[in-house]
């Protein structure tokens, strides 16, 4: 099926990143007086961030200011703080006396913004391609391929696209035999994966973690708490779980004007910042956590009951799946001790990888330098690429570690939002036509 239409902009994906896009240009339409054609879409068949993983210990790791809007407009209808008077939660939100909600709202939150913008989105269907459409060797316009889920393939066309596909899961090499294994999956399937096993029914199980990220932190508690027939071992390469790093004056780097300063340094200075604020956002956990965890290993020694286990400086070298369990060949990096301990299942919270655009726009690469992108996320392209291409959370090397997080999305999307207004060439209508327009009405 194929569409005459050729849209202003394509969004793929309608996670946070391009639902705030949607709400910068909705608010750059009424100061330019002229709306963008925009269409956003996403493989998932309904709204939700992250909702195979929201377990009862999941929170949200930074402020509720830093939303889709509130930093750039603290008076927009789309804020936290107006979600939570439409739901008749604003008083009682207050009396928690937290900045921190829990991501099961935050989800909720989102998915309320999203049902304000449905007549832009196209869900349950996933984009596979991206390619030119010449005319006389020179691209206008972009070819964008979907597929719903019973295979039937849409073609769109847009006169820009923004990527905004999020992370795809990181398997360990050594788990990737096991990628058919129902017992062996990624944390980013935690919920779905769970309700197939025999824990889910009460029965006995003996599950490994790996990781030693926030992710596996939460799972492990999870597992504790709700699963009193599992037992649970948290293997981890690093010599002891790390706290996160979320003081005042760390948390500065994620503030947008640091985004320049980060853009400004040669790449070698970039990849040093960084690596020295690395331990804000990759392999951490917040402390609240590890002090949980740490207090259910210290009980479980006062009562003689070894019901979980942390077991630090741990590399995986093998694993051998059976009919009795899934064996993994443990060496210690200090002692070079080698161990094998059996499992019923594995959880593999070992993050993610950034590679999607990669894959999508493999027809446009030879007009790419390098999927390198500007101050204004545009990817640098050839003089024969007219049709621009924005990147949403693929430029941590070049814009810094907000790049994949909540903090800058504002500030992001309204910079997007004005390098397309400029990019597509609309230009503002003047007082007099305006004026015309709103007669004419």
């Amino acid at each position: 099926m194929s569409s005459a239409t050729i849209h202003d902009v394509i969004g793929v994906g309608f996670g946070p990143s391009n639902l705030a896009l949607a709400i910068a240009l909705e608010e750059l339409a009424q100061l330019n007086g002229k709306a963008l054609d925009a269409l956003f879409i996403d493989k998932q068949a309904h709204y939700r961030w992250h909702g195979d993983t929201l377990s009862s210990q999941s929170e949200l790791q930074i402020s509720f200011l830093k939303d889709l809007v509130s930093l750039r407009n603290p008076t927009s209808p789309y804020s936290f703080v107006n979600y939570l008077k439409q739901q008749d939660r604003l008083v009682d939100f207050v009396n928690l006396g937290t900045f921190y909600p829990c991501r099961l709202e935050f989800n909720d939150y989102l998915g309320w913004v999203a049902e304000q913008f449905a007549d832009q989105a196209a869900y349950g269907e996933e984009v596979t391609r991206i390619e030119p459409a010449f005319d006389n060797g020179v691209i206008h316009h972009l070819k964008l391929t979907s597929k719903t889920g019973n295979g039937q393939e849409q073609v769109r066309h847009a006169r820009s696209v923004v990527i905004s596909t999020g992370g795809s899961p990181k398997i360990p090499d050594a788990f990737a035999p096991c990628k058919d294994d129902p017992r062996v999956f990624h944390h980013s399937t935690y919920l779905s994966s769970l309700r197939q096993l025999p824990c889910s029914e009460g029965q006995p199980m003996r599950i490994a973690i790996i990781g030693s990220g926030q992710s596996a932190a939460e799972a492990f508690i999870d597992l504790n708490d709700s699963f009193p027939s599992v037992k649970v071992e948290m293997i981890l390469r690093g010599t002891a779980l790390k706290p996160a790093d979320d003081s005042a004056f760390v948390n500065e780097i994620f503030a947008p004007q640091y985004t320049d300063l980060v853009f400004r340094q040669t790449p070698q200075d970039r990849e040093k910042l960084i690596r020295e604020y690395h331990n804000t956002n990759y392999s951490v956990v917040d402390p609240e956590l590890i002090e949980r965890i740490y207090g259910i290993l210290y009980r479980q020694k006062v009562a003689h009951q070894y019901r979980h286990a942390v077991l630090c400086r741990q590399q995986v070298e093998t694993v051998h799946t059976s009919d009795q369990g899934i064996e993994l060949t443990l060496r210690d990096l200090a002692t070079h001790q080698q161990r094998t301990h059996r499992y019923d299942a594995i959880i593999l919270a070992t993050g993610y990888e950034r590679r999607s655009h990669r894959s999508l726009l493999a027809s446009l690469e030879s007009h790419l330098d390098g999927f390198e992108v500007d101050r204004d996320y545009r990817a640098l392209a050839s003089p024969t690429l007219l049709a621009p291409v924005f990147l949403q959370g693929f430029c941590e090397t070049s814009h810094g570690l907000s790049d994949t997080l909540l903090s800058v999305l504002p500030m992001r999307s309204e910079e997007i939002g004005k390098a397309l207004y400029q990019a597509l060439k609309i230009q503002p209508l003047t007082h007099e036509s305006q004026a015309a327009t709103l007669i004419s009405a």
